[in-house]
């Protein structure tokens, strides 16, 4: 197989399955990469994320640009040998970390000035520099450094339009920064809570020739009705061969909502994080293990899940050690939580070979009570 590549196998609707082969392995697409910020997945080692059905990671640019540096990393055998992870990684760009925190930075159009929140040095972010950070810190999937407009109930058409074309300029800035041939870049398509400029982002971005595409600035407080309506007119100019990333979303129902509409790979920190303090999904919705009801309740959080969790361990148990804080709890509840999404993602690719998809969608998300 090629280093670098993507096919599609079936599909049903819009929604498709696919595989994207990497140097580190083959993704089976629709995929969901749990967010390791700091190089590591909060609490869990590498074998217990292959263990419940984990593919590929995320880490991120910006925190380890921060620490350890992106040159030790590259040192001490970019992050495959840093992590001991050794299937694909997604590296992001760093735009949005520095979009929150935009009190401590200036942005211009050669890049992003900002204060380290850590000891206060001047730092700069460019399309340059954040192309030469993910390639020094050699994840197989890397990000173009983008712009963006928060989604409002007005649309400020000027400032959304000059935040696209920002991203556009810098998009052909990462292209020609680019120089490793064994990373595929994402361009990202922008346009805020325009439609019509989320489609002219959308072809333009693809005419600039990107391996694959990225949906950012969605998932950040908009109603899930304007969301789907943005996603669709993202989605429709871009090219069917590329895979398509929706950046950053979300809960279960979102992702069973986003493959309806042919989005192929995923990224959030909700399964991980919930799972720390405590919320745990299943097919009928979450639960908070720390609601009282679950104190005497001796079944698992799902009855035929084959996670560490579910399989050795009662609700009772684990709201013990929730409510208790004990380190335990979060690792068994993020276990689960990840254990679930690898399931739910696996039958939709299973129901897309079938030709099953929307049925098996529309009854899923009929039981699922989130």
């Amino acid at each position: 197989m090629a280093a670098l590549s993507f096919r599609l196998r079936d599909s049903c609707g819009a929604a498709r399955n696919g595989q994207l082969v990497t140097p580190h392995g083959a993704l089976d697409t629709p995929a969901f990469f749990p967010v390791g910020t700091y190089g590591a997945v909060r609490g869990l080692t590498p074998e217990e994320l292959r263990q419940v059905g984990v593919q590929g990671v995320l880490a991120n640019t910006y925190h380890l640009h921060l620490r350890p540096g992106e040159e030790i990393v590259r040192k001490l055998g970019g992050l495959h040998g840093f992590m001991g992870w050794d299937g694909p990684i997604l590296t992001d760009s760093g735009g949005f970390q520095l979009y929150s925190l935009e009190h401590l930075s200036r942005r211009s159009e050669e890049g992003v000035s900002f204060q380290s929140p850590l000891d206060g040095s001047e730092r700069f972010l460019s399309p340059e520099t954040a192309i030469a950070i993910q390639e020094a810190l050699g994840a197989d999937l890397i990000v173009q450094l983008d712009e963006f407009e928060p989604i409002a109930e007005t649309v400020d058409e000027a400032r959304v339009r000059e935040m696209l074309e920002r991203t556009l300029r810098w998009g052909e800035r990462c292209q020609r920064a680019k120089r490793r041939a064994d990373q595929w870049l994402f361009g990202i398509v922008q346009g805020g809570g325009s439609e019509a400029l989320r489609r002219e982002s959308a072809a333009r971005t693809r005419a600039l020739g990107f391996d694959a595409f990225a949906i950012g600035g969605l998932g950040v407080g908009e109603p899930p009705e304007q969301r789907w309506d943005l996603l669709d007119a993202a989605l429709e100019p871009l090219p069917g061969a590329a895979p398509r990333y929706l950046m950053g979303l979300g809960t279960p129902d979102d992702l069973v909502a986003a493959v309806a509409r042919g989005v192929d790979l995923f990224d959030c920190v909700i399964p991980t994080r919930h799972g720390r303090h405590g919320s745990v999904f299943s097919d009928a919705g979450p639960l908070n293990l720390r609601n009282a009801r679950f104190r005497e309740d001796a079944a698992p959080i799902e009855e035929d899940c084959p996670c560490p969790a579910c399989a050795r361990f009662s609700r009772g148990y684990l709201r013990h050690l929730v409510v208790t804080e004990e380190a335990l709890g979060a690792r068994l509840a993020s276990l689960h939580n990840l254990a679930f999404y690898m399931r739910l993602l696996s039958r939709a690719r299973q129901a897309i070979a079938a030709g099953a998809f929307e049925k098996w969608s529309a009854d899923w998300l009929e039981g699922y009570a989130g």
